[in-house]
């Protein structure tokens, strides 16, 4: 077999895992944290997994598995040895428990030959707009600031009605029927923007997917599906640490507003509804995650206990600093592999 197609499944094997592992985990973190002491873990996978299931089909059938994401990349006619890197590293800062952007991490890979040759170069393409390097950067910082915003004003008007309501008065047998359903709907809906918007990340590796063969393309499909498996059964692994620290996420009542709020925000802001960063242009999902965190979290704080305090300043500051540190990282390896490819 030729070393290329060699690389390019292993690269997608890996980039599977390594997404499903991080990315995954912050759509679904919520459903699984609220739903893991009542419902056993083989049926949240199989609800999601059947979502999945529909979207890959339906991108595949309709020759846009990546739903538009990937229209502005180049894929190589070789992949040499050091595609496999990013998600390598991806799969071990993930083991840490932070939450890093896998757009970052992997598409700025295939981004090589828009990339300068010189150092100087390198780092202006960081903050020029224009490139796409920038520019992915740019809507994924946006994402942040809106997401971050969007949740400290949502939550300030309604922790009252909501969260406060949902700490003080536990939820009742006779109405938990009504909040499941409310809940999957939402989850559903969050996770059907995700996988529109991240399934690039990891179909990048099979040159988009859509040039796939049915059994290549099965292939992949029961690949994923049994790594989504894995996670769930292991309980989302380190990174829902991310979820289960913040206030009040085991309540079925609050996961479903936290999942419609991102849901909505990713909705509205994936594609280019205000003309400000040209198109469907990746953007990292982690950003806007943990931008709706760090809001609500903060709103809430504020109503319940009439003070920000400097331990949530630090957790909002630590969860910053994780996902910046995962930007860093990834920037300069594919900063290193340019170098290196030259």
């Amino acid at each position: 077999m030729d070393l290329s197609v060699i690389v390019m499944w292993t690269g997608f094997t890996l980039a599977s895992y390594s997404v499903v592992g991080n990315d995954v985990i912050q759509t679904l973190g919520t459903f699984l944290t609220s739903n893991e002491q009542r419902v056993p873990w083989y049926i949240l996978w199989l609800y999601a997994a059947l979502i999945l299931g529909a979207v890959l089909i339906y991108g595949y059938f309709n020759a846009d598995i990546a739903y538009g994401r990937l229209a502005k990349f180049s894929f190589p006619e070789n992949y040499a040895w050091y595609y496999i890197l990013p998600p390598l590293v991806l799969m071990s800062i993930t083991r840490l428990g932070i939450p890093v952007s896998t757009t970052f991490m992997i598409l700025t890979l295939f981004s090589l030959s828009d990339i300068p040759g010189d150092l100087n170069s390198m780092v202006g393409s960081v903050f020029d707009t224009k490139a796409k390097l920038g520019g992915m950067i740019q809507k994924s910082l946006m994402g942040y600031l809106i997401a971050f915003s969007a949740a400290i004003a949502i939550y300030l008007g309604i922790t009252k009605l909501t969260e406060k309501y949902f700490i003080e008065n536990p939820l009742q047998d006779k109405h938990r029927k009504y909040w499941v359903a409310a809940q999957w709907l939402s989850t559903g809906f969050l996770w059907t923007q995700w996988l529109t918007q991240d399934l690039a990340n990891i179909y990048i590796y099979l040159k988009g997917g859509n040039e796939l063969s049915t059994s290549g393309f099965v292939f992949s499909l029961v690949l994923i599906l049994a790594l989504l498996g894995y996670i769930f059964y292991s309980k989302g692994g380190a990174v829902q640490n991310v979820v289960r620290e913040k206030t009040n996420t085991t309540d079925i009542r609050s996961a479903t507003f936290i999942d419609l709020i991102y849901g909505v925000v990713l909705f509205v802001f994936k594609d280019d509804y205000f003309g400000l960063w040209g198109g469907k242009l990746p953007m990292s999902t982690t950003w806007v995650f943990v931008g709706l965190l760090a809001g609500r979290e903060l709103a809430m704080r504020i109503h319940l206990e009439k003070k920000v305090s400097t331990q949530l300043l630090k957790m909002i500051a630590r969860d910053a600093g994780k996902i910046s540190f995962g930007l860093v990282v990834s920037v300069v390896l594919v900063f290193a592999i340019k170098l290196l490819a030259q």
